[in-house]
């Protein structure tokens, strides 16, 4: 039993380093009132399906033992502290890391639908950090896209026989990257300009990337040392250590 509080305490410092983690409010995703009204209308007609999905996945996660409750709520504070690190970028957004690929890795993405969308409220509520009118649209491009490309990718990975830490890294990476792809879409879509959407989603996305893609990498590392953390408690998480 000693050696069993040791790792469930391992775990929670593991959480509260990720909480204690800086965080800035001067920047945010797409932000307050930025979007025009019809497009964050879509966006919120499109988020709002994998939210209902993502609320019965995480009901089923929650009627199961505490050890994976304990691991959720670390996957969600992982999200919230790395998407609070922001550069900005684009006029009307910043680049940062999402963080939902590593929950997406290890519990499937619909949960991470439903902590995607906490995160982004708790930020739009609190730090000023996007905002409830683009709520929809950042929720589609981090909370949904973000972690279903990560699952994605992630598997086929796994089933091209790559190394998992590998699998976990591109996973991580490239989830970060289909994020902003899809944010640069939303914004070329709200702002096509005078030579139309695509020329403006090709130059929203081009200045994403000398930010972004630094960016993505480190997250793909700390996402695979956090992985490394979690892995030394496997064997005392009981069944969320299976998802491991």
């Amino acid at each position: 039993m000693k050696t069993l509080h040791k790792k469930q305490k391992g775990l929670l410092v593991i959480g509260l380093l990720l909480m204690c983690a800086p965080i800035s409010a001067a920047a945010m995703h797409i932000m307050e009132g930025y979007l025009p009204f019809h497009w964050a209308v879509i966006w919120y007609a499109l988020f709002i399906p994998f939210l209902v999905m993502g609320l019965r996945a995480v009901k089923t996660l929650m009627s199961q033992d505490m050890n994976i409750k304990l691991l959720l709520g670390l996957v969600a504070a992982f999200a919230f502290c790395l998407s609070a690190l922001k550069i900005p970028s684009v006029v009307g957004s910043c680049s940062h890391p999402t963080g939902v690929g590593l929950g997406a890795m290890i519990f499937g993405p619909l949960p991470m639908v439903v902590v995607g969308g906490v995160v982004l409220l708790l930020q739009a509520l609190l730090l000023a950090h996007g905002g409830i009118t683009t709520l929809g649209a950042n929720g589609f491009s981090m909370a949904v896209a973000g972690p279903f490309a990560s699952y994605g990718i992630y598997k086929l990975c796994l089933a091209f026989k790559l190394n998992k830490k590998w699998a976990i890294f591109l996973g991580a990476m490239l989830g970060d990257l289909v994020t902003y792809s899809v944010t640069s879409i939303q914004l070329g879509l709200a702002f096509p300009g005078t030579e139309g959407v695509m020329v403006a989603v090709v130059k929203y996305l081009g200045i994403f990337m000398f930010t972004q893609l630094p960016i993505a990498v480190g997250e793909g590392i700390f996402t695979v040392l956090v992985y490394n953390l979690l892995i030394e408690f496997k064997e005392q998480l009981g069944r969320a250590g299976e998802v491991l």
